[in-house]
């Protein structure tokens, strides 16, 4: 039996009079795993995340969080009690100690786990008795994160969780989202950090001016993309390059540069049958198929 997605949207819609900020999304997230979710600014990635929530109405479409659809009230209720949220502002009750705030939060979790709380207290170095007010950005977003993980929650939603920290509390961040994946957790998260995102990501979901443009495996980005990179001695038609697998192909004089999602072998030999002096075919990196992506739409 294949276990259901964790969060499943058809045709998720929001618009905002004539400006569509999420279209017609249809996204799947697995279990088990760490989805980045990416896109530039202004791309839907937080309207999509509150419609998942239930902080906002869709327009049109519906979806469903851990089996429970998100347009429902009763369902919504429901599917948030298993779901740990960080949003992108890091809200929190500024006038609460450290102290405070944890227990406030644990209060409302049966299984909440002091452990995991007390360990990433004192791996985070947050002060119990300083107010929340008085916490750098970088010591509101560690707290904002803790709370969220001691929760065991069955999917752990992050808006920019990386926000204020520094490169060690990066670090920390991720070897956190690795290890609560790790114990069966679901972690879906956006970032404009792509750099992080490619190091713990299983799968990537990309967001362009509210449509899905790509959701791929990290695995099969790895294996399928390349930049094959061609000098020719004398020019052939880019009809007579019309390949599956060819994204894009940039010309400048004798030399080509192609971008692939696919079929890289192929692409190759129909460069030597027009006697390519040179061919240079070099893996391509999630920065680069973003921007690529980006440009294309």
């Amino acid at each position: 039996m294949i276990d259901a997605p964790v969060i499943q949207t058809r045709a998720l819609t929001k618009s905002y009079g004539r400006v569509e900020a999420v279209r017609s999304l249809d996204l799947v997230v697995a279990p088990g795993c760490i989805t980045g979710f990416l896109g530039r600014n202004g791309a839907g990635k937080s309207t999509t995340i509150k419609m998942l929530l239930g902080m906002i109405r869709p327009t049109s479409g519906d979806g469903a969080v851990l089996g429970r659809r998100i347009t429902d009230p009763r369902e919504n209720v429901e599917l948030r009690r298993h779901v740990a949220y960080v949003s992108e502002d890091k809200r929190l009750y500024a006038y609460m100690t450290v102290e405070q705030m944890l227990r406030f939060t644990a209060s409302f979790y049966p299984d909440w786990r002091h452990d995991i709380a007390e360990n990433l207290l004192r791996e985070y170095e947050l002060p119990r008795e300083r107010k929340v007010r008085a916490l750098s950005k970088g010591m509101r977003t560690k707290l904002a994160l803790l709370l969220a993980f001691a929760r065991r929650p069955d999917l752990l939603i992050l808006d920019e969780p990386g926000d204020g920290l520094d490169p060690f509390g990066i670090e920390q961040l991720l070897q956190s989202l690795v290890a609560i994946c790790a114990e069966g957790t679901a972690v879906f998260f956006s970032s404009h950090q792509i750099a992080e995102v490619e190091r713990i990501s299983d799968r990537v979901a990309i967001l362009e001016r509210g449509r899905l443009i790509l959701d791929l495996s990290l695995d099969d980005m790895r294996e399928s993309y390349r930049q094959i990179d061609v000098v020719f001695p004398g020019l052939p038609a880019e009809r007579d390059f019309q390949i599956a697998g060819i994204r894009r192909i940039r010309a400048a004089g004798h030399q080509w540069s192609v971008f692939a999602s696919g079929n890289a072998d192929a692409i190759v030999d129909r460069a030597r049958d027009f006697h390519a002096s040179s061919i240079q075919v070099t893996p391509v990196g999630l920065r680069e198929i973003f921007l690529e992506m980006a440009r294309e739409n």
